[in-house]
């Protein structure tokens, strides 16, 4: 009964941890890269992504509302970051479920490369970022007069911080670590 009280502990503990060094990370880093308006990774969404697949919905909204919060409070954006990170965590199951969740999940398992597969993994993320960042940069514009360039910037910044996304995942979840 001990061991999957541990394994929740360590899972909670990973989930912080991972949480507060992306955030981090999004601010003092990804934010700085900034290249005449069009290139702006956003590789925090990876908590939300790898939060764990029998997450109850209010909890996933919840946890995507605070991390999607947190960057609004660093980047001075009134709650864009906010809106599309709880879009995210709301299309997140459908997007599971459209991609096909494996069926030999255990309980507080999360998605990533090792436990999923790469190519999994890589339409799981594609799809979700780019309606992150979809969200995000219309809602940034917050009119069509320039649905094109913004288009592209949507196309742009999901390459960019899906590939971000995907070389954290070879470097970090990769290798088997139990």
């Amino acid at each position: 009964a001990c061991k999957p009280r541990r394994r929740l502990n360590r899972k909670l503990i990973g989930n912080i941890a991972r949480f507060v060094v992306l955030a981090l990370a999004q601010v003092f880093i990804f934010n700085k890269v900034m290249v005449s308006g069009y290139v702006n990774p956003m590789v925090y969404v990876l908590f939300i992504l790898m939060l764990p697949y029998d997450i109850k919905g209010f909890q996933l909204l919840l946890l995507a509302f605070l991390m999607g919060l947190t960057i609004d409070f660093f980047m001075h954006t009134p709650g864009m970051h906010a809106l599309a990170s709880v879009t995210l965590a709301f299309l997140r199951p459908g997007v599971i479920r459209l991609v096909g969740k494996k069926d030999d999940v255990e309980p507080w398992q999360y998605p990533n490369v090792r436990d999923s597969g790469s190519a999994w993994f890589l339409a799981y993320t594609v799809i979700l970022v780019f309606l992150h960042h979809l969200m995000i940069f219309y809602l940034e514009v917050f009119r069509l007069d320039e649905f094109l360039r913004t288009f592209l910037k949507v196309l742009i910044n999901t390459a960019l911080s899906t590939l971000i996304i995907m070389l954290i995942q070879f470097l970090f979840y990769s290798r088997k670590t139990e």
